[in-house]
């Protein structure tokens, strides 16, 4: 099945659950940018994560940005989530070096680390952004994102995400989930929310095993009363372009073009959250200072 995102209340409506499927945009972030495994399960559990909280959004304008640091050999995570549930993203070091826990899973904790940040910046084209910060409980993103909507956005909430990486380094499945609890919502009802936790698989192995059905079923079976809001495909997704690198050009000093022209005779510029290459030649490195300058007058 293709990647998906699911949105639905249960317990009478008075549960919000979002369900997403992401094996496909996790791989081309693995693809894009040569991600040995720690990286592509950080970074996946982001994304996955962030496609969910981008759908959150109220406005097709505004977009948020994860941006998780540990401290650890990973470095940054950050994470672009637009309001039609298409993410992008990257890490600092995408060779990190494979680490396993006590279990011989992946340690992603390990290499994200737990001492700093998660900080969610919400662009609501407003005068101001919103930003909101919580300290890493345990690096394992799913945990810190719990953590990050109970404190900050004071919406009880369980997080469950997972992403499995194959030997070749190759992404088997990647899913995630998000139940938050709305205000009415009653003891019974986290009590089931709790029951059906605690039941469930692993989430990448839940994403295995319905690869060939519907989100709606996955939920359906979940729970026993779902009212289905919406589904909708999701994608990596990157709004860079050539015009886009352009304008960055511009916005240099005007020595380091020179430079770029009579030194280096071109430029090559890459975007961070794609790592799509941009090639700019000598002539149109001329015309971008040209332009420069013509605004000036």
């Amino acid at each position: 099945m293709k990647d998906q995102l699911l949105k639905a209340l249960v317990c009478q409506g008075r549960v919000r659950l979002y369900i997403a499927r992401t094996t496909d945009l996790v791989q081309e972030a693995r693809d894009r940018f040569d991600l040995y495994p720690c990286a592509s399960a950080a970074l996946g559990r982001t994304l996955s994560v962030g496609t969910m909280m981008g759908s959150m959004l109220k406005s097709d304008q505004e977009m948020l940005t994860i941006t998780i640091n540990g401290h650890g050999p990973i470095g940054t995570v950050m994470v672009d989530a637009y309001a039609n549930g298409n993410v992008r993203g990257f890490v600092s070091n995408p060779h990190v070096p494979t680490q396993k826990n006590e279990n011989g899973h992946l340690d992603v904790g390990g290499v994200v680390g737990t001492n700093g940040t998660l900080t969610v910046t919400k662009d609501l084209h407003m005068e101001e952004n919103w930003t909101g910060t919580v300290a890493l409980q345990s690096g394992e993103i799913g945990e810190d994102f719990a953590y990050y909507f109970t404190l900050s956005e004071q919406i009880p909430t369980a997080v469950d995400v997972g992403v499995l990486v194959a030997p070749d380094h190759n992404i088997v499945s990647s899913g995630a989930m998000i139940i938050q609890m709305l205000p009415d919502a009653t003891e019974t009802d986290i009590s089931i929310c709790e029951h059906v936790l605690q039941g469930l698989k692993p989430m990448s192995q839940i994403m295995q095993e319905y690869d060939d059905s519907s989100l709606e079923q996955l939920a359906i079976d979940m729970f026993e009363d779902v009212q289905i809001l919406s589904t909708q495909a999701i994608q990596y997704w990157c709004p860079c372009s050539k015009e886009r690198m352009a304008r960055a050009l511009s916005t240099i000093a005007d020595r380091d073009l020179e430079a770029m022209i009579h030194e280096d005779h071109g430029a090559e510029v890459t975007c961070n959250f794609c790592n799509e290459v941009y090639q700019f030649s000598e002539q149109e490195l001329v015309d971008i200072l040209e332009m420069k300058h013509a605004t000036r007058s």
